[in-house]
């Protein structure tokens, strides 16, 4: 048997064993008792075959993905694999129970907003991404009921899901990442899952933000709203165009995405200082401490009219950052703290009190008073 039979059920072992049982003594007793006992022997037999089997179906179930695919999974699901980052944060959210472990170290400041079971919880790398740092030895050696995937849903990423199916015979499973689908794949994870309770809690926090969003929103019109620009990396020079998932709350949050204006759709793309500075976006939003510094200190960034006016902001980032590095369901909050940074007249909501509600609810843990001074020592302020 190869690794992957590791990973039939008792039960399952317990059908085939009785089955294998009732068949054994039915030949035995054909062989010594009368027509009529041996009729009565067949009618045991078939009897006890169809509990066996039954035993056996009622160990498994059909779930249908975000990818329309039909996966047999377990009855009872009780491990389970992350394939990536955003996957990781997504399933902590709603079953950390569950979760087996991290697609990456946690830092001592992240593990300090995380419940100490949780914390502890090993690094296992991930399956998706540029680079995977995982292997079908370490997807197998953790025993998971399944593995689950939470992202961008193309060709890619199910051709994926279908090898590494197929590699380890564990059940692969794949959810949308897309910001409007966030309420809707709670709800579909938490069935597949068995933890619908958890899941609909979250669905409906997720269903008020945006519709309170999405409320405000109407009433900036559309040439009042931020040319802005999204620096990643060190250096700022790395940002996302039109659909990126990496820009998806900024764009959510009604901002003018300066580089989809001037390039348009795709995916993460590197630009120069120049380009920057030719574009000149008058917000810049970034999650990277040392690029601000770098902005303040270079002469091309310093010339860009954000840059000049004091207007970067650099987003939370404990223990998840609030706008990207993971692009999943840690982007919620952000997009609060956003609106407090590009409409700071519509958005006065209490952004500590905001905080101590999703942090509660979604990590598991609210952050106690020194906690939300780190966090917000000045949401929207320029660095």
């Amino acid at each position: 048997m190869g690794p992957a039979g590791c990973f039939a059920s008792d039960k399952k072992r317990k059908g085939v064993i009785l089955s294998m049982y009732v068949g054994e003594r039915l030949m035995l007793e054909g062989n010594t008792i009368s027509e009529h006992r041996h009729g009565i022997s067949v009618s045991v037999f078939l009897a006890l075959a169809f509990l066996a089997t039954a035993t056996w179906a009622v160990d498994k179930r059909i779930v249908v993905d975000s990818a329309g695919r039909r996966i047999e999974v377990p009855a009872k699901i009780e491990r389970v694999f992350a394939a990536g980052g955003p996957a990781s944060v997504f399933l902590y959210t709603l079953a950390p129970e569950k979760l087996l472990g991290w697609t990456s170290p946690l830092t001592a400041e992240e593990r300090a907003y995380i419940p100490a079971p949780y914390a502890r919880l090993p690094t296992l790398g991930r399956l998706t991404g540029r680079g995977n740092t995982t292997n079908v030895e370490v997807v197998l050696a953790s025993r998971p009921d399944v593995i689950l995937d939470y992202g961008t849903i193309n060709p890619t990423y199910i051709s994926l899901a279908e090898r590494i199916q197929k590699q380890t015979g564990v059940p692969y499973l794949l959810f949308d990442g897309a910001f409007d689908q966030i309420a809707t794949t709670y709800r579909s994870a938490g069935a597949a899952l068995g933890v619908s309770d958890s899941a609909e809690q979250l669905s409906r926090y997720t269903e008020r933000l945006l519709a309170d969003v999405d409320k405000r929103l109407a009433r900036i019109p559309a040439k009042s709203r931020p040319l802005v620009y999204y620096a990643r990396g060190p250096r700022g020079l790395q940002t996302g165009l039109k659909g990126s998932i990496n820009v998806e709350s900024i764009e959510r949050i009604g901002a003018r995405n300066v580089a989809a204006e001037r390039i348009g759709q795709g995916s993460l793309v590197s630009v120069s200082p120049e380009q920057v500075l030719m574009w000149n976006p008058q917000i810049v939003i970034t999650i990277e401490s040392a690029f601000a510094t770098v902005a303040g200190s270079d002469e091309i960034w310093k010339s860009v009219i954000a840059v000049r006016s004091g207007h970067v902001y650099t987003a939370p980032t404990l223990p998840f950052p609030w706008l990207d590095s993971p692009p999943s369901v840690n982007r919620l909050i952000g997009l609060k703290w956003l609106g407090r940074v590009l409409y700071p007249e519509l958005f006065t909501d209490d952004l500590r009190a905001e905080t101590r509600t999703f942090y509660g609810l979604f990590y598991h843990k609210v952050p106690d008073e020194q906690q939300l001074n780190e966090l917000l020592s000045g949401p929207g302020r320029s660095r």
